[in-house]
């Protein structure tokens, strides 16, 4: 039996994953385990969202109007993040499911699958958007500045390879535990993005499309990087083989299972930005866009961690419930969600202190700064429902964990499809309370859809944990 256990953490190890530490810190102490496993996530997503923050920082010199276009272009970059992620994880935990079994030649063959969906994802997302952009930014309510958009957008559309593949590619190199360089990666495409964004859009006069093309150029190199290893080099434990190749049913609806959901749930945060930008149309003008697309910037920085934390909640969560131990489920979510409440409070309150310097960081050039108050309004509004996120977050990321996808989608879209529009029309329309009322709606929606999801988390591990019981009964007779 030893030998068999040797030969299996051999075979294991050879495919980049540390069976031993891994499942030492899953089976001791959950407290530990979280913690082990939620700080380096929470680095990783500070990373990737600051360059986030640095493009908007850059484009906001250009005035006012050029922050809205990016606000009316965000939303369609957003759906290829969540598409590409979706995929991502869709094909990486079907990969690192055949690399468990020890299964290479499957594991290879999925991988190649997923490189082919995202070819045909790229193609789907790219054509209609590329050759309509100037009437879809109409249509949407892009008004005056539907010709910055379109500038903005059509470089972003046509690069769209490049924002899917390191998603996608990453994703494989993280399934066979090879977590290093694609941090190295992303790592690069952010600081490389941010060195280019002052030279293109100011020193080159290139203006928002510089911006697109700091963006598309930074992800470029990342890519190459990737494509080289996985590729070139070769030198990566998943291989690929595109010779003879043809669509597996099986693989198909493996692929689909986890990554399907996934991709909707991202894809439902692109629609309510679309919706939202719509509302503060109908409500205020383009100022307003300007205004919410800096200040969800700023939030979407601020609950980073968050984001880090929920994949140690995905993971424990889903270990503890196949091994039966559904008091350790319950513990991981709710000393997950003090951690997550307690981190998002002390942000919360650094932002409200310091949201007029945030604001005029953004709003330095003349064009842009008359919307500094509003902004400041937006910032010290908006984070007030900061530490409730991980109410809801990390409640999904337990429904996760434990197989319930479905679950956490119908949260994500209930909160951020129904409460949050809902909300802010009710009280910016029929209230009367304007711009102030949208973000107001915002909170509000954004609370109660994360208390929902949260008691009804609770209530999912209380009948998980009447079955153990009943279970352990049963047995013991």
């Amino acid at each position: 039996m030893k030998e068999a256990m040797t030969s299996s953490q051999t075979a294991r190890q050879s495919a980049g994953v540390n069976v031993t530490s891994g499942m030492q810190t899953l089976a001791g102490d959950p407290k530990k385990a979280i913690i082990k496993l939620a700080l380096p996530m929470m680095l990783a997503m500070s990373i990737q969202t600051i360059y986030n923050l640095v493009d908007t920082f850059w484009v906001s010199g250009l005035g006012a109007d050029a922050l809205a276009a990016v606000g009316f272009v965000f939303p369609f970059f957003f759906a290829s993040i969540a598409l590409s992620n979706g995929l991502g994880v869709g094909g990486g935990s079907a990969i690192s499911r055949k690399l468990g079994e020890r299964n290479k030649q499957e594991a290879d063959n999925v991988a190649v699958h997923t490189m082919a969906l995202m070819l045909i994802l790229v193609i789907l997302f790219t054509v209609p958007l590329y050759f309509y952009a100037d009437r879809i930014f109409t249509l949407i309510g892009a008004g005056g500045t539907v010709g910055l958009a379109s500038s903005y957008g059509k470089v972003i559309f046509a690069g769209s390879i490049f924002m899917f593949f390191p998603n996608v590619a990453g994703a494989i190199l993280r399934s066979e535990g090879d977590t290093k360089r694609a941090m190295n990666a992303m790592v690069l495409g952010s600081v490389l993005n941010i060195v280019l964004d002052p030279i293109l859009i100011y020193w080159l006069d290139m203006g928002i499309s510089g911006a697109a093309w700091a963006t598309v150029i930074s992800l470029g190199v990342s890519s190459v990087i990737m494509a080289n290893w996985l590729f070139f080099r070769r030198d990566t434990y998943v291989c690929f083989d595109f010779n003879d190749f043809r669509f597996d049913r099986g693989i198909l609806k493996d692929i689909f299972r986890v990554g399907i959901p996934a991709s909707v749930q991202q894809s439902s945060m692109a629609l309510m930005m679309l919706i939202m930008n719509v509302i503060i149309i109908y409500v205020s003008n383009t100022d307003g866009v300007a205004v919410y697309t800096v200040g969800w910037r700023v939030a979407t920085i601020a609950i980073a961690p968050l984001i880090g934390i929920s994949t140690a909640v995905i993971t424990m969560s889903g270990f503890a419930f196949g091994e039966g131990s559904y008091d350790k489920v319950s513990f991981s979510h709710i000393y997950a969600t003090k951690m997550g409440f307690l981190v998002e409070t002390v942000i919360a309150a650094l932002t409200f202190i310091l949201a007029p310097q945030i604001a005029h960081a953004f709003t330095m050039s003349e064009s842009a700064s008359h919307i500094t108050g509003d902004l400041i309004v937006f910032i010290r509004v908006i984070c007030i429902f900061y530490p409730t996120v991980s109410l809801g977050l990390l409640s999904s990321a337990l429904f996760q964990g434990i197989g319930r996808g479905v679950n956490a989608l119908l949260a994500t879209i209930l909160r951020a499809l129904i409460f949050v529009p809902l909300f802010a029309v009710i009280l910016a329309v029929y209230l009367g309370q304007g711009l102030v009322g949208i973000w107001w709606g915002m909170v509000v929606g954004n609370i109660l859809g994360a208390l929902i999801t949260f008691f009804w988390a609770r209530l999912h591990i209380s009948s998980l944990t009447k079955k153990g019981i009943a279970r352990i009964s049963a047995e013991t007779v």
